[in-house]
Order: structure tokens, then sequence, then C-alpha cells
């Protein structure tokens, strides 16, 4: 079994990873994380994710376990105890540059203690570093673009749930996910309470029409994505106008093209809403152009398939 635990700065395999069932990340999802991959055996924007999982703990009043640069080192031990293991063959539709990586989860809870939701509760903070083989989407994925489905669920009111905060509670997100798979859809994009887009259950959400690119803004009640970020500043250096604007579903779908980011995905063409195509229910050219801006960035073999 290549997947490592990190439990508190003890290597252990998944079965041994043991965590009180009164941990408030079980109990009420009270926790923060975040998700880095590799690229060459190396974590990938590792500082920004860092970053924005020290963030997320100011935003909920938690104290990590760790401090930055302690999550580095345990992140690049833990890495390196995986990598002696061996990854097991990648998957024969792996997308080149997804062969042979890994993936990363980093959570941080508050902590067991009295059952309550008082977070003076709280005591015995946990911090665990995840490593497994990177699943991602397969090589076809990324030359024919994948199909996107509007949840019913609704992304909560950022007067409600701070959207800067990545935080362990995503039950909203996991009835979203149902209803795309459910809909034969490999992601679900979630609405504002005035129908606006926000983002995709895992993912940023961006539309091209002339040439322009558009994504809704931070504004919206979306997670600073890493990747959201990287490719607004690939978009700028390569000279595709960029737009931080809300973003109507009609207009998604009347979008030339579309894709989603993340950390697993990168970038990922989107040519379906629903039953409705985009554009030439094809990858296109901007798409490609970005992806290939990216590849470059990251290293690796170029982007794969687009037109």
């Amino acid at each position: 079994m290549a997947t490592l635990v990190n439990l508190d700065g003890a290597l252990v395999a998944p079965a041994d990873a043991k965590v009180s069932v009164l941990d408030r990340g079980f109990l009420y999802g009270d926790s923060v994380y975040e998700v880095v991959r590799t690229y060459g055996g190396r974590p990938f924007e590792l500082d920004a994710h860092l970053a924005r999982l020290a963030r997320s703990a100011e935003r909920t009043g938690l104290a990590p376990r760790w401090d930055g640069p302690r999550t580095a080192r345990e992140i690049a031990r833990t890495l390196e105890a995986a990598q002696a293991m061996g990854a097991p063959p990648a998957p024969p539709d792996a997308a080149p540059w997804n062969a042979g990586e890994w993936y990363v989860r980093v959570v941080m809870t508050r902590g067991a203690g009295e059952i309550g939701l008082d977070p003076a509760l709280a005591v015995d903070p946990q911090a665990v570093v995840i490593v497994a083989p990177l699943s991602a989407p397969p090589a076809a994925a990324y030359a024919d673009g994948v199909a996107v489905a509007i949840a019913t669920v609704r992304r909560a009111s950022p007067a409600a749930v701070d959207p800067a905060a990545k935080t362990g509670a995503h039950l909203s997100h996991v009835l979203a996910v149902r209803e795309a798979r459910a809909a034969g859809a490999h992601e679900a994009l979630l609405l504002d309470d005035a129908g606006m887009v926000t983002e995709g259950s895992s993912s940023n959400v961006f539309a091209i029409s002339g040439g322009r690119l558009r994504t809704p803004p931070l504004a919206a009640g979306i997670l600073e994505g890493v990747t959201r970020g990287v490719v607004l500043r690939l978009a700028r250096e390569t000279g595709v106008p960029v737009d931080e604007a809300p973003l109507r579903v009609d207009a998604l779908e009347a979008a030339d093209e579309a894709f989603l980011t993340s950390t697993m995905r990168e970038i990922l063409p989107v040519v379906r809403v629903g039953s409705r195509p985009i554009g030439s229910a094809r990858p296109g050219p901007v798409t490609e152009r970005l992806h290939r801006a990216f590849r470059r960035l990251a290293g690796g073999p170029p982007g794969l398939g687009l037109p």
C-alpha cells in the first residue's frame, strides 16, 4: 500500500491512524485543510497552500498543532517515506503529467474534549498529513472535455460561512457532487441565492467569450483557489484579457469555451452544462493556450489532445 499517514509526527499505515471519536473535526467538521499535489515528486505551489492554511486557521480561530515551517517539513518527510514504498503503476488512461505523482492532504483539527459546540472545550489539536498516489482526470477528459451540472444545493452565503476559510464542513458540496454524479456529470456547480454561478464543489469555474476570460470574483463568496490564482496570472502574462465579474448561468451556457481549475485537475475543459453544449462542444484554443502555459510552469509533458 503506497498510502501513508503522518499523525502528529508518527508515520503509520492508514489502518493504524487513530483519531478520537470526540475530535471536533469528526464531530463538527471543526478543522481546516489543504490539498497539494506533486510534479516530478515535488509539491507544487506549497508556499501558497500553506499560507492559505494559515489564513483558514486564523479566520476560524483555530490554533494549529504545527506552524508553517513544521508542516512543510512533515509533508516532505511523509512524501519521502511514501515514495520509498513505491507508487503503484499509473492507470493506462492517465494523463502523462499525472502518472506517478502524489496527492497530499493536510488536516488540522481543533482537537477533542467534552462534547459541545463551544470551541473552548477543545484540547489536544490534531495534525494529519495523508500522502497517496494521485487520482486525477484521465487523458481523455483533457482531450474531450467534461460535463458539469448545476446543483440544486446553493452555495452558503458569505454572511453565514466564511468562504475564505477552507474547512472540513463540506456537506453541501458532498450533496452537490451526489447530484452531479446522478446526472452523469464530472462536477457540480453551485449557485448563490441570486442564481449566479459561484464555484464548483471542488473547483473554480471560468468562461471564455470573444477571447475574454471571465470568472466569478472573490466577493461572490468563493474560495480563493491556488490554481485559480496561477491561471489568472498566466492569462495576464499571455495576453488573455481577464474579467473577475459575476457569471450568470446563461452566460456560461452561451460561452465559446469554459474550464475548471483545481489542484488535482489543473485546467480541465468543460464542454457541456447539463444537456447544453458549450461552443463547439470541444475544448477550445484559449483553454489550450492557458493549459500549455500551465504545463510549462509545472514542468513535464505539454498539454495533451487539445485542438
